[in-house]
């Protein structure tokens, strides 16, 4: 314990004036003493403390009547922020001090043991219908949960999928520091439950309806119960934020607490837009809205269209697409001609297009982004004729791709393009994939530390798709766990109904190295996408398939490595792999 003693005098304090002081979003403090409180707390949560303050002592105040209508919101406010557990302040009028020599002092005991050190929840904003097919609590604390759209739990007719079929899928967010306690109730009492990814080690404790485990970093889970896999609840356990943006910043578009209606936002150069925890954006379309050029076509604006130089999308909010209809689908956050970008920590619901398409960018960094999606092209994160690009500690739960590379002619090449630490479910098409539409070189491209714990569609896992004209060069996937897989590994030339060019192009130097991965059975009766030279669908047939597939003589895939590669626990050998004879060099290892 330390005693810290914090002054105001005036209307200058250690901090900052008191009537400018920030108090962050929805906090609702309109007296300039209780504003100033709150800002000091802040401080000290940024001091030695790491965000961790237990609260008690004195508070002197000129204008005692204030109490009763102050006191509960300022008790609310911190508790609700995580600064303290219990508060023990006290307030007393201090009758000599006149309104203009005011004098604010605050005892504060800063204690490293209590729960705000652990755990920050975020009040879900009112009007939002939430899930009731479970409760979470952490540490004790009681969670929103959100509800959202999935595709349904049959399989999906690849080229006819219905919009009038789904389910739903629940998920909790909330941030950590250290290790907690997380307690999930169930409506029926449970007799199984599994914690994925199975690589997490989770083993939780049944207790009735309940489940209890322990969490000790940051992770993005999915649980299910009962054996319910489809309307499963994901559980977004977060980092603490660091510097927070000032609202009053004008490089800052600050989305507060709340539900906030958003049609169309242009972010360029030297701007965040922070998207807080609790804040709820309902994407919406604009009547006056016009066509902007994305990809070199007029398209219907993003949500986010970021253009420019060092710009960052950020915050513990949600971005809902769900009400965007098919006819006026839109990308979510869209970045082109950009360099040095960030977007970090958000929840995407239901996008209507390709959730994050990075276009003709460099220095790109994708981190901690949930996405959800179960419409047709609901991609996640689309990387296209772009340089220097990480996406790590992501998940994506969607219907088409998860990760893609692509380049499209006359924007540049793709080259180093690393994705790690992702949690994946391949609803339909690929998970960690390149292509299709590939016309300019792509090299240097690393997936690793990823795991793919559902894999229910009819596309491949891990996959080169190429069906253009271009190299596709220096491509690793590595470390790499698959909890099922129907088709598993993939290098394709050859011609598709995505084709733009008459040229085919080549394959050089693939490493598919430590990779474990389970079968699962095949539904016969679905048809493959069109991979075939005859542009027709092909029924699969065999379950965890593997091929390496050249076009001619003069197209071809060459210098492919398996080493370690695991299916059903034995290493895979030449016989599990389907060959043409436009593929050279291949060695396992």
């Amino acid at each position: 314990m330390c005693l810290i003693r914090l002054t105001a005098t005036g209307q200058k304090v250690t901090y900052d004036n008191l009537d400018t002081a920030p108090v962050g979003g929805g906090l609702g403090m309109k007296n300039k003493y209780i504003r100033w409180i709150l800002f000091s707390c802040k401080q000290l949560a940024k001091g030695p403390a790491k965000n961790k303050l237990s609260v008690s002592g004195v508070l002197y105040c000129h204008q005692a009547r204030r109490e009763n209508r102050a006191w509960p919101l300022l008790s609310k406010d911190l508790s609700n922020n995580g600064w303290w557990q219990k508060s023990r302040i006290k307030w007393v009028s201090y009758s000599s001090l006149t309104p203009k020599v005011a004098i604010c002092t605050i005892l504060l005991w800063t204690s490293c043991t209590q729960e705000a050190q652990k755990v920050k929840i975020y009040p879900a904003p009112d009007g939002i219908e939430l899930s009731k097919a479970f409760a979470v609590e952490v540490e004790r604390k009681e969670v929103p949960v959100y509800k959202t759209k999935i595709p349904p739990s049959k399989p999906i007719p690849r080229l006819n999928h219905s919009r009038s079929e789904f389910g739903f899928a629940s998920f909790a967010s909330f941030d950590i520091s250290e290790k907690v306690e997380i307690k999930v109730t169930y409506p029926e009492v449970v007799s199984s439950v599994k914690v994925l990814p199975t690589s997490f080690g989770i083993k939780p404790k049944i207790d009735g309806n309940s489940v209890v485990f322990t969490l000790d970093e940051p992770r993005n889970l999915t649980i299910e119960f009962n054996g319910d896999w489809h309307e499963s609840l994901h559980i977004f356990a977060n980092p603490f934020e660091e510097h927070i943006p000032d609202p009053d910043d004008p490089n800052v578009v600050y989305f507060g607490p709340g539900i906030h209606d958003v049609t169309s936002v242009t972010v360029g150069d030297s701007t965040t837009v922070y998207i807080a925890g609790g804040a709820y954006l309902r994407c919406a379309l604009d009547p006056d809205e016009k066509e902007v050029e994305l990809r070199g076509k007029k398209r219907n604006p993003p949500t986010f269209f970021l253009e420019g130089t060092n710009i960052t999308v950020r915050g513990r909010g949600i971005i809902d697409q769900s009400t965007i209809p098919r006819s006026n689908r839109r990308y979510t956050i869209f970045a082109q001609n950009s360099n040095d970008i960030k977007i970090e920590g958000v929840t995407i619901c239901d996008p209507s297009h390709w959730t994050i398409p990075i276009q003709a960018s460099d220095n790109i960094h994708v981190d901690n982004i949930k996405i959800i999606g179960w419409r047709g092209n609901s991609d996640g994160v689309d990387i296209s004729n772009s340089r220097d690009v990480l996406v790590e500690n992501c998940f994506m739960r969607t219907l088409d791709d998860a990760v893609v590379i692509k380049s499209f002619e006359g924007r540049g090449e793709v080259k180093n393009i690393h994705t790690r630490k992702c949690v994946v479910w391949n609803e339909l098409a690929h998970s960690l994939s390149i292509g299709a539409e590939v016309h300019e070189n792509v090299s240097q491209v690393l997936f690793e530390d990823c795991d793919v714990i559902h894999d229910v569609g009819r596309e491949t896992a891990l996959r080169i798709y190429h069906c253009d004209d271009a190299v596709i060069s220096d491509v690793t996937f590595q470390n790499i766990r698959i909890e099922e897989a129907r088709r598993l590994i993939s290098c394709w030339i050859g011609k598709t109904r995505w084709t733009e060019s008459e040229e085919r192009g080549n394959i050089r130097n693939v490493t598919f190295r430590d990779i474990t991965a389970i079968s699962a059975p095949i539904d016969t009766s679905l048809t493959g996408f069109q991979d075939g030279s005859d542009w027709k669908p092909y029924i699969i047939r065999d379950h965890a398939s593997m091929e390496l597939i050249g076009y001619d003589e003069n197209h071809t895939i060459e210098g492919v490595l398996f080493d370690n590669v695991l299916l059903d626990g034995k290493q895979v050998v030449t016989e599990q792999v389907t060959f043409n004879e436009f593929v050279k060099d291949v060695q396992f290892q």
